[in-house]
Parts: C-alpha cells; structure tokens; sequence
C-alpha cells in the first residue's frame, strides 16, 4: 500500500454514510485485480480483459452502520461499480471497479461472489439501469432502485468535490495541479462535460440545479470503435498505451504541410505546427501513388487529437455562451492518460486564450456510480 491523502473532515449523510476522517488511498499499479477470460481458437489463446478493480479506495474510518453496498452506471460500454467492504483491519471501505458493458454477467458473478453482505437494494444509473433491470432482479435475487443518469452524475461529482480535498487538478507542462477543494457555494457555477461513449455537457449551477445543455455522439466510444477498426486492437487500455507511443504529424496534415515549414500563419494566430486536416496527410500522394503505410501507433495518436479536440471545442464554446470559466472533464474515457488530458487542456487553452480552465477529477469515471450510490428514493418514487 502506497500514500494516503489527508481529506477534510466530513459528515454523516442521510442515508448513513459516515464520512468523518474519510482519507484517500492510492496503491501502486500493481495492486488492481483484473479479470480475465482466456479463449481458443485457430490462431492460439487470446486473453480477453473482463473488468477490473482500481488500484485505489475510500477509507472511511468511523463508519460502521450499514448502507447501500453496491451501485452500479451501465453505459453502453462499460459498467462502472462503486461497492462497501470491510479491508483486512476491519475498516470500512468504498472500493471502484469497472467491467465492459457486453461482459455483464461477470460483473454480476462478481456481485454474487460478495454474497456475504448483506443489501436490499441495488442502486443503478445509466441507461443500462433500464436495459438489464430484469437481469439483474432475477441473477441477484434482489430489488433494482434506478435513478436518473444526469442527476447522479451531478451528485457524484459535488461528493467528491465536498468531501476530498485534492479531487479536481489541472494538467499543465505534463504536471498534476492539485486544486484545494471547498464544499461551499464557490464551486458553482461550472460546466460539466462528462465523456462517456457519448458527450453529455452539463451546466451546473447548485447542488441539485442542472441543465444539460449540449452534447455530441462524437465520445469515447467512437475513438474506441474507430480504433478497433484501424488496428483491429479491442482492448481500450492497449489502445490508449499505444497512441502514446505515436507521432500525429505522420498522419496529420498540419498548417506547416500548406504553408511551408517556419511560416506561421500570424495573422490569425496559427502556427506550423497546428493541425489543420486530421488524417490529412492520406491524401497527400501524388496521382498514382499509393498511400504511404502508416504506423498504428500514429494513426491512433491521430484518432485520439481528433476526438479530443473536436470535445474540447464544443465544451469551450459552451462556457463563452454561459459565461462559465470553469470546465471538468469527466467520464471513463478519460482514464487518467496524459496525451487525453495534454490535448483537452491545449484546445481549451487555445481557443480561450488561456481565460477558461480545463479542470479534471482523481475519480472521473465514478461520478455517475457514486451519485447512485449515496442517493436516496422510496420505492414509491421511482420511475
């Protein structure tokens, strides 16, 4: 076990979750548990990655009453779990885990595996909360509480705000900026973007006072499908470690391409090195020619700008329009990368001029799972 964050203190929440002394704890990479599933066939053994625990967790020192211990946030590509256990020393603990949306059922094995505590309920998010109800009310043998999607993503991202004081850092010269967290009424207002398989753009305003105003299809899971076409690599984690191994100017055609190299467009505030066709140097064979090979490596580097970039845009056009100086970037598809954080930070960058701020969180892709899991509903009030 690696370093622990001193956290503010916190509270009792309604629903018993005693927060008092809670501390975040990192552990070394090594320390995850992943699942896998190995197949054969024709051309040898393929091990196939089902899910996977992350190698950090909430320690909740003075919690003893009994919650919700599980909630899930099924999307269309992966399921996001958020579950309560006790560690070795007896101490409660808020652990993450994550599964691939198509391997559901052995994220309800790992469910059944942790039989032994005891839950009425399960809490689920997403628009999988609908789709696999069923599935999961017959396999677990217990009630399906659902809730909305947005507002949990809302509930989520305030309760790691409110309660851990180092969550929200900008990325800046490849550095973490760890940014002093505060549960008062100063947060608001900001921009949500969470990056999900789509984008869903959230204006936040309070703690229960939200509009969704914007989105795209363009998401995650479009870089993960775009990916496995050009590669034919399905695993998102071996894509994203290899398009940091890439070099975009080998696939992109830049300003530098058209205009000649040292010859920065200045009047409109372009340089050589800018990007101005994703993917563009394809066509830049002479008539007969073929297409130059090009590196895998290169073309998902050049895949991963074009999706960040085109995220980025949308999201900084959104806070001109609601005057908001303020932008987290959310969502699994982030993945704590360096080269998606870099580039999400340049475009913001850019295109404001350095007058808004990309800002992204230690538990991106648990804000959904979370707010699920500390929600409260009678069964009278469900949907």
């Amino acid at each position: 076990m690696s370093d622990t964050d001193p956290q503010v203190e916190g509270s009792k929440l309604p629903n018993g979750l005693n927060l008092k002394g809670v501390v975040h704890v990192q552990l070394s990479p090594s320390e995850n548990v992943v699942f896998q599933r190995k197949n054969d066939n024709e051309s040898g053994t393929h091990v196939g990655v089902l899910g996977a625990t992350e190698n950090h967790f909430i320690l909740l020192p003075n919690h003893n009453d009994p919650v919700n211990y599980f909630a899930l946030d099924i999307g269309g590509s992966l399921i996001k779990m958020v579950y309560l256990v006790k560690n070795e020393s007896n101490e409660t603990v808020l652990r993450f885990a994550r599964f691939k949306t198509a391997d559901i059922h052995e994220c309800i094995s790992f469910m059944q595996r942790k039989r032994s505590i005891f839950y009425e309920t399960v809490h689920v998010t997403g628009g999988g909360a609908y789709k696999f109800a069923s599935l999961l009310e017959d396999k677990l043998s217990t009630k399906i509480t659902k809730f909305d999607e947005m507002q949990c993503l809302i509930k989520g991202l305030n309760f790691f705000l409110k309660n851990l004081i180092d969550e929200s850092f900008s990325f800046q010269n490849d550095q973490k900026i760890f940014e002093k967290s505060s549960p008062s009424e100063s947060t608001y207002p900001y921009l949500l973007v969470n990056i999900g398989s789509g984008v869903s753009i959230l204006k936040v305003n309070g703690d229960d006072d939200f509009d969704r105003v914007s989105g795209s299809s363009m998401g995650g899971g479009t870089f993960w499908g775009l990916s496995k076409l050009l590669t034919g690599i399905s695993s998102f984690e071996e894509v994203l470690e290899l398009s940091s191994q890439g070099d975009n100017k080998q696939v992109d055609m830049l300003v530098g391409d058209i205009y000649g190299q040292g010859r920065d467009y200045k009047k409109i505030g372009l340089s050589t090195d800018v990007i101005a066709s994703s993917f563009g140097k394809t066509i830049m064979s002479k008539t007969g020619e073929e297409t130059p090979k090009m590196e895998k490596a290169d073309m998902l580097k050049s895949l991963l700008y074009l999706v960040c970039n085109n995220i980025a845009q949308i999201a900084y056009l959104n806070a001109v329009r609601y005057n908001l100086k303020r932008i987290y970037f959310a969502g699994y598809f982030i993945r704590d990368h360096p080269t998606t954080m870099r580039s999400l930070s340049y475009a913001v960058n850019f295109w404001s001029a350095g007058q808004i701020k990309a800002m992204f969180l230690k538990h991106e892709g648990y804000l959904g799972s979370m707010g699920a899991f500390i929600e409260q509903k009678t069964p009278e009030q469900e949907e």
